[in-house]
Protein backbone atom coordinates (compact mmCIF):
# COMPACT_ATOMS: atom_id res chain seq x y z
CA UNK A 1 0.00 0.00 0.00
CA UNK A 2 1.29 3.45 -0.95
CA UNK A 3 0.34 6.18 1.54
CA UNK A 4 0.63 9.95 1.21
CA UNK A 5 0.97 11.74 4.54
CA UNK A 6 0.38 15.49 4.38
CA UNK A 7 2.02 17.46 7.16
CA UNK A 8 4.55 14.67 7.67
CA UNK A 9 7.06 17.12 9.16
CA UNK A 10 4.67 18.40 11.81
CA UNK A 11 4.10 17.48 15.45
CA UNK A 12 2.19 14.24 14.82
CA UNK A 13 3.65 13.42 11.40
CA UNK A 14 7.26 13.16 12.54
CA UNK A 15 6.21 10.51 15.06
CA UNK A 16 3.74 8.73 12.78
CA UNK A 17 6.13 8.26 9.84
CA UNK A 18 8.55 5.85 11.60
CA UNK A 19 5.56 3.86 12.89
CA UNK A 20 4.13 3.54 9.38
CA UNK A 21 7.51 2.45 8.02
CA UNK A 22 7.82 -0.15 10.78
CA UNK A 23 4.51 -1.59 9.53
CA UNK A 24 5.99 -1.96 6.05
CA UNK A 25 3.97 0.71 4.26
CA UNK A 26 5.33 2.60 1.25
CA UNK A 27 5.12 6.20 2.50
CA UNK A 28 5.44 9.56 0.74
CA UNK A 29 5.29 12.90 2.56
CA UNK A 30 3.94 16.29 1.51
CA UNK A 31 4.79 19.36 3.56
CA UNK A 32 5.84 22.99 3.07
CA UNK A 33 8.11 22.51 6.14
CA UNK A 34 6.83 25.69 7.72
CA UNK A 35 8.69 24.87 10.95
CA UNK A 36 11.98 23.81 9.39
CA UNK A 37 14.00 25.66 12.07
CA UNK A 38 12.03 24.32 15.03
CA UNK A 39 13.33 20.78 15.36
CA UNK A 40 13.46 19.57 18.96
CA UNK A 41 16.04 17.00 19.97
CA UNK A 42 16.65 14.20 17.46
CA UNK A 43 16.27 14.69 13.72
CA UNK A 44 13.43 13.83 11.38
CA UNK A 45 13.38 10.58 9.43
CA UNK A 46 13.93 11.03 5.70
CA UNK A 47 11.35 9.65 3.29
CA UNK A 48 10.42 10.46 -0.33
CA UNK A 49 8.64 13.80 -0.11
CA UNK A 50 7.02 16.64 -2.00
CA UNK A 51 7.89 20.05 -0.57
CA UNK A 52 4.72 21.94 -1.34
CA UNK A 53 2.04 23.98 0.37
CA UNK A 54 -1.17 21.99 0.87
CA UNK A 55 -3.01 24.72 -1.06
CA UNK A 56 -0.93 23.97 -4.15
CA UNK A 57 -1.45 20.21 -4.47
CA UNK A 58 -2.05 18.90 -7.99
CA UNK A 59 -3.44 15.61 -9.27
CA UNK A 60 0.06 14.45 -10.24
CA UNK A 61 1.10 14.61 -6.58
CA UNK A 62 -1.41 11.85 -5.85
CA UNK A 63 -0.43 9.54 -8.68
CA UNK A 64 -0.20 5.94 -7.46
CA UNK A 65 -1.45 6.75 -3.96
CA UNK A 66 -3.87 4.29 -2.32
CA UNK A 67 -4.50 6.10 0.98
CA UNK A 68 -4.17 9.72 2.05
CA UNK A 69 -3.53 10.60 5.70
CA UNK A 70 -4.28 14.30 5.93
CA UNK A 71 -2.56 15.97 8.89
CA UNK A 72 -1.49 19.29 7.33
CA UNK A 73 -2.97 22.58 8.51
CA UNK A 74 -2.60 25.45 10.92
CA UNK A 75 -2.72 23.43 14.06
CA UNK A 76 -3.59 25.57 17.04
CA UNK A 77 -5.99 28.28 18.14
CA UNK A 78 -3.49 31.20 18.38
CA UNK A 79 -2.41 30.56 14.79
CA UNK A 80 -6.03 30.25 13.75
CA UNK A 81 -6.86 33.56 15.39
CA UNK A 82 -3.89 35.30 13.72
CA UNK A 83 -5.81 35.36 10.44
CA UNK A 84 -9.13 33.46 10.56
CA UNK A 85 -9.71 33.82 6.81
CA UNK A 86 -6.32 32.27 6.11
CA UNK A 87 -7.12 29.47 8.54
CA UNK A 88 -10.23 28.61 6.56
CA UNK A 89 -8.32 28.74 3.27
CA UNK A 90 -5.67 26.32 4.54
CA UNK A 91 -7.58 24.09 6.93
CA UNK A 92 -10.89 24.00 5.07
CA UNK A 93 -10.61 24.97 1.41
CA UNK A 94 -7.33 23.15 0.80
CA UNK A 95 -8.49 20.05 2.69
CA UNK A 96 -11.69 19.70 0.68
CA UNK A 97 -9.84 20.32 -2.59
CA UNK A 98 -7.30 17.65 -1.62
CA UNK A 99 -10.13 15.17 -1.00
CA UNK A 100 -11.73 16.05 -4.34
CA UNK A 101 -8.44 15.51 -6.16
CA UNK A 102 -7.87 12.25 -4.30
CA UNK A 103 -11.25 10.96 -5.39
CA UNK A 104 -10.66 12.02 -8.99
CA UNK A 105 -7.36 10.16 -9.30
CA UNK A 106 -8.58 6.95 -7.65
CA UNK A 107 -7.40 7.16 -4.04
CA UNK A 108 -9.62 4.72 -2.17
CA UNK A 109 -9.24 5.83 1.47
CA UNK A 110 -8.95 9.38 2.86
CA UNK A 111 -8.22 9.65 6.59
CA UNK A 112 -8.75 13.14 7.95
CA UNK A 113 -7.16 14.32 11.19
CA UNK A 114 -10.06 16.09 12.87
CA UNK A 115 -10.34 17.15 16.51
CA UNK A 116 -12.44 16.82 19.64
CA UNK A 117 -12.36 20.63 19.68
CA UNK A 118 -15.32 20.35 17.29
CA UNK A 119 -17.40 19.74 20.45
CA UNK A 120 -16.21 23.06 21.89
CA UNK A 121 -18.59 23.98 24.67
CA UNK A 122 -20.01 20.67 25.83
CA UNK A 123 -19.77 21.09 29.61
CA UNK A 124 -19.33 18.09 31.87
CA UNK A 125 -21.57 15.66 29.97
CA UNK A 126 -19.69 12.87 28.21
CA UNK A 127 -20.05 13.29 24.43
CA UNK A 128 -19.94 10.66 21.70
CA UNK A 129 -19.50 10.95 17.95
CA UNK A 130 -23.24 11.68 17.67
CA UNK A 131 -23.02 14.85 19.76
CA UNK A 132 -23.75 18.21 18.18
CA UNK A 133 -20.84 20.30 16.97
CA UNK A 134 -20.23 23.42 19.01
CA UNK A 135 -16.77 24.78 18.06
CA UNK A 136 -15.66 28.14 19.44
CA UNK A 137 -12.53 28.90 17.39
CA UNK A 138 -11.67 29.17 13.67
CA UNK A 139 -9.55 26.03 14.08
CA UNK A 140 -12.45 24.01 15.48
CA UNK A 141 -14.91 25.41 12.94
CA UNK A 142 -12.59 24.53 10.06
CA UNK A 143 -12.53 20.90 11.21
CA UNK A 144 -16.33 20.74 11.24
CA UNK A 145 -16.57 22.20 7.75
CA UNK A 146 -14.11 19.68 6.33
CA UNK A 147 -15.97 16.76 7.85
CA UNK A 148 -19.28 18.00 6.46
CA UNK A 149 -17.99 18.57 2.92
CA UNK A 150 -15.73 15.54 2.56
CA UNK A 151 -18.47 13.21 3.84
CA UNK A 152 -20.50 14.19 0.74
CA UNK A 153 -17.76 12.74 -1.50
CA UNK A 154 -18.12 9.22 -0.11
CA UNK A 155 -19.19 6.52 -2.54
CA UNK A 156 -18.42 2.92 -3.40
CA UNK A 157 -14.91 3.84 -4.57
CA UNK A 158 -13.92 6.63 -2.18
CA UNK A 159 -13.98 6.05 1.56
CA UNK A 160 -13.34 8.98 3.92
CA UNK A 161 -12.78 8.50 7.67
CA UNK A 162 -12.68 11.26 10.28
CA UNK A 163 -10.51 10.81 13.37
CA UNK A 164 -11.37 13.35 16.06
CA UNK A 165 -8.23 13.45 18.14
CA UNK A 166 -8.27 14.38 21.79
CA UNK A 167 -5.79 17.07 22.88
CA UNK A 168 -2.40 15.64 21.98
CA UNK A 169 0.70 15.39 24.13
CA UNK A 170 4.10 13.71 23.98
CA UNK A 171 7.64 14.18 22.69
CA UNK A 172 8.17 14.82 18.98
CA UNK A 173 10.95 16.18 16.77
CA UNK A 174 8.54 19.03 16.05
CA UNK A 175 7.32 19.45 19.61
CA UNK A 176 4.40 21.77 20.30
CA UNK A 177 4.45 23.72 23.55
CA UNK A 178 0.94 25.17 23.22
CA UNK A 179 -0.65 21.83 24.17
CA UNK A 180 -1.75 21.60 27.76
CA UNK A 181 0.38 18.78 29.19
CA UNK A 182 3.46 19.71 27.15
CA UNK A 183 3.05 23.30 28.34
CA UNK A 184 2.51 22.54 32.02
CA UNK A 185 5.59 20.32 32.15
CA UNK A 186 7.66 22.97 30.34
CA UNK A 187 6.65 25.67 32.82
CA UNK A 188 7.35 23.37 35.76
CA UNK A 189 10.77 22.34 34.47
CA UNK A 190 12.00 25.82 33.54
CA UNK A 191 10.46 27.88 36.38
CA UNK A 192 9.43 25.43 39.11
CA UNK A 193 5.88 26.67 38.58
CA UNK A 194 3.05 24.56 37.14
CA UNK A 195 1.54 27.64 35.54
CA UNK A 196 -2.21 27.50 34.84
CA UNK A 197 -3.70 30.23 32.65
CA UNK A 198 -7.35 29.29 33.30
CA UNK A 199 -9.15 28.62 36.56
CA UNK A 200 -8.25 24.95 36.19
CA UNK A 201 -11.82 23.68 35.91
CA UNK A 202 -12.21 23.01 32.13
CA UNK A 203 -12.29 19.38 31.06
CA UNK A 204 -9.98 18.05 28.36
CA UNK A 205 -9.48 14.56 27.00
CA UNK A 206 -5.81 13.99 26.21
CA UNK A 207 -3.99 11.40 24.10
CA UNK A 208 -0.35 10.66 23.30
CA UNK A 209 0.73 11.27 19.70
CA UNK A 210 1.94 7.68 19.43
CA UNK A 211 -1.57 6.51 20.32
CA UNK A 212 -3.02 8.91 17.73
CA UNK A 213 -0.69 7.31 15.19
CA UNK A 214 -1.84 3.85 16.28
CA UNK A 215 -5.44 4.89 15.60
CA UNK A 216 -4.57 5.96 12.06
CA UNK A 217 -2.77 2.66 11.47
CA UNK A 218 -5.78 0.74 12.80
CA UNK A 219 -8.01 2.58 10.31
CA UNK A 220 -5.62 1.81 7.45
CA UNK A 221 -5.77 -1.88 8.35
CA UNK A 222 -9.54 -2.01 8.95
CA UNK A 223 -12.00 -3.52 6.45
CA UNK A 224 -13.83 -0.82 4.52
CA UNK A 225 -17.26 -1.71 5.87
CA UNK A 226 -16.15 -1.09 9.45
CA UNK A 227 -14.98 2.49 8.96
CA UNK A 228 -16.50 3.88 5.74
CA UNK A 229 -17.53 7.55 6.05
CA UNK A 230 -17.54 7.44 9.84
CA UNK A 231 -16.10 9.60 12.60
CA UNK A 232 -14.19 8.17 15.55
CA UNK A 233 -13.09 9.94 18.70
CA UNK A 234 -9.42 9.12 19.28
CA UNK A 235 -8.32 8.75 22.87
CA UNK A 236 -9.08 6.87 26.08
CA UNK A 237 -12.24 7.53 28.08
CA UNK A 238 -10.35 7.34 31.38
CA UNK A 239 -7.97 10.05 30.15
CA UNK A 240 -10.45 12.93 30.55
CA UNK A 241 -9.01 15.44 33.04
CA UNK A 242 -9.71 18.83 34.45
CA UNK A 243 -6.73 21.11 33.89
CA UNK A 244 -6.08 21.32 37.63
CA UNK A 245 -5.82 17.51 37.77
CA UNK A 246 -3.18 17.52 35.03
CA UNK A 247 -1.33 20.23 36.97
CA UNK A 248 -1.34 17.99 40.04
CA UNK A 249 0.18 15.13 38.03
CA UNK A 250 2.93 17.47 36.82
CA UNK A 251 3.54 18.74 40.36
CA UNK A 252 3.99 15.15 41.51
CA UNK A 253 6.32 14.34 38.59
CA UNK A 254 8.81 17.22 38.77
CA UNK A 255 10.56 17.72 42.11
CA UNK A 256 10.38 21.12 43.75
CA UNK A 257 7.63 22.68 41.64
CA UNK A 258 4.34 24.19 42.77
CA UNK A 259 1.02 24.99 41.13
CA UNK A 260 0.39 28.65 40.37
CA UNK A 261 -2.58 30.33 38.68
CA UNK A 262 -2.14 33.33 36.39
CA UNK A 263 -3.36 36.59 37.93
CA UNK A 264 -5.98 37.01 35.20
CA UNK A 265 -6.98 33.33 35.20
CA UNK A 266 -10.65 32.64 34.68
CA UNK A 267 -12.98 30.05 33.22
CA UNK A 268 -12.26 28.75 29.71
CA UNK A 269 -15.43 28.23 27.68
CA UNK A 270 -13.77 25.33 25.86
CA UNK A 271 -14.83 22.44 28.07
CA UNK A 272 -15.65 18.92 26.92
CA UNK A 273 -15.46 15.32 28.13
CA UNK A 274 -15.35 12.65 25.44
CA UNK A 275 -16.31 9.00 25.22
CA UNK A 276 -13.94 6.86 23.11
CA UNK A 277 -15.86 3.59 23.29
CA UNK A 278 -16.68 3.43 19.57
CA UNK A 279 -13.05 3.32 18.46
CA UNK A 280 -12.14 0.62 20.97
CA UNK A 281 -15.05 -1.66 20.02
CA UNK A 282 -15.03 -1.10 16.25
CA UNK A 283 -11.27 -1.49 15.86
CA UNK A 284 -10.06 -3.97 18.48
CA UNK A 285 -6.61 -3.75 16.91
CA UNK A 286 -6.28 -0.26 18.39
CA UNK A 287 -4.28 -0.63 21.61
CA UNK A 288 -3.29 2.72 23.21
CA UNK A 289 -0.29 2.51 25.52
CA UNK A 290 0.09 5.88 27.24
CA UNK A 291 -1.48 7.79 30.12
CA UNK A 292 -0.99 11.33 31.43
CA UNK A 293 1.48 10.40 34.16
CA UNK A 294 3.69 8.46 31.75
CA UNK A 295 3.47 11.37 29.33
CA UNK A 296 4.56 13.87 31.98
CA UNK A 297 7.54 11.65 32.81
CA UNK A 298 8.51 11.36 29.11
CA UNK A 299 8.31 15.11 28.61
CA UNK A 300 10.29 15.84 31.79
CA UNK A 301 13.06 13.49 30.66
CA UNK A 302 13.19 15.07 27.20
CA UNK A 303 13.32 18.61 28.59
CA UNK A 304 16.20 17.64 30.87
CA UNK A 305 18.07 16.04 27.97
CA UNK A 306 17.95 19.14 25.75
CA UNK A 307 18.27 21.64 28.60
CA UNK A 308 15.00 23.42 27.74
CA UNK A 309 14.76 27.07 28.81
CA UNK A 310 11.80 29.38 29.29
CA UNK A 311 13.08 31.53 26.42
CA UNK A 312 13.09 28.48 24.15
CA UNK A 313 9.48 27.45 24.55
CA UNK A 314 7.98 30.91 25.03
CA UNK A 315 10.05 32.51 22.26
CA UNK A 316 10.35 32.08 18.48
CA UNK A 317 12.51 28.97 18.65
CA UNK A 318 9.60 26.67 19.55
CA UNK A 319 6.46 28.78 20.12
CA UNK A 320 4.65 28.53 16.83
CA UNK A 321 2.85 31.85 16.80
CA UNK A 322 6.09 33.64 17.79
CA UNK A 323 8.05 31.76 15.12
CA UNK A 324 5.52 32.65 12.42
CA UNK A 325 5.46 36.32 13.42
CA UNK A 326 9.26 36.44 13.31
CA UNK A 327 9.39 34.79 9.88
CA UNK A 328 6.87 37.35 8.63
CA UNK A 329 8.84 40.26 10.09
CA UNK A 330 12.06 38.84 8.61
CA UNK A 331 10.35 38.84 5.19
CA UNK A 332 10.83 35.08 4.77
CA UNK A 333 7.10 34.34 4.67
CA UNK A 334 4.54 36.32 2.73
CA UNK A 335 1.16 37.33 4.17
CA UNK A 336 -0.37 34.02 2.99
CA UNK A 337 2.25 32.04 4.97
CA UNK A 338 4.03 30.82 1.86
CA UNK A 339 7.82 30.81 1.70
CA UNK A 340 9.01 33.72 -0.43
CA UNK A 341 11.72 31.61 -2.04
CA UNK A 342 9.23 29.03 -3.31
CA UNK A 343 7.08 29.29 -6.40
CA UNK A 344 3.36 29.00 -5.77
CA UNK A 345 1.10 27.35 -8.29
CA UNK A 346 -2.06 28.76 -6.64
CA UNK A 347 -4.03 25.63 -7.53
CA UNK A 348 -6.51 25.62 -4.65
CA UNK A 349 -10.02 26.57 -5.66
CA UNK A 350 -11.99 28.99 -3.51
CA UNK A 351 -14.99 27.20 -2.00
CA UNK A 352 -18.25 29.07 -1.78
CA UNK A 353 -19.03 29.41 1.92
CA UNK A 354 -19.51 31.98 4.62
CA UNK A 355 -17.93 29.56 7.13
CA UNK A 356 -21.11 29.20 9.16
CA UNK A 357 -21.51 25.95 11.07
Amino acid sequence: MRILVTGHKGYIGTVMIPMLLDKGYDVVGLDSDLYEECTFGSGIQDIPEIKKDIRDVEAADLDGIDTVIHLAGLSNDPLGDLNPTLTYEINYNASVCLAQLAKEVGVTRFIFSSSCSTYGVAGENMVTEDAEFNPVTPYGKSKVLVEQEVAKLADSDFSPVFLRNATAYGVSPRLRFDLVLNNLVAWAFTTNRVYIKSDGTPWRPIVHIEDISRAFIAVIDAPREQIHNQAFNVGITEENYQIRDLAKIVEETIPGCRIEFAEDSGPDKRCYRVNFHKLMTTLPGYKPKWNARQGAEQLYAAYRTVGLTLEDFEGPRYKRIAYIKKALSDDRLDETLRWKNCKSTETTKKLETDYVI
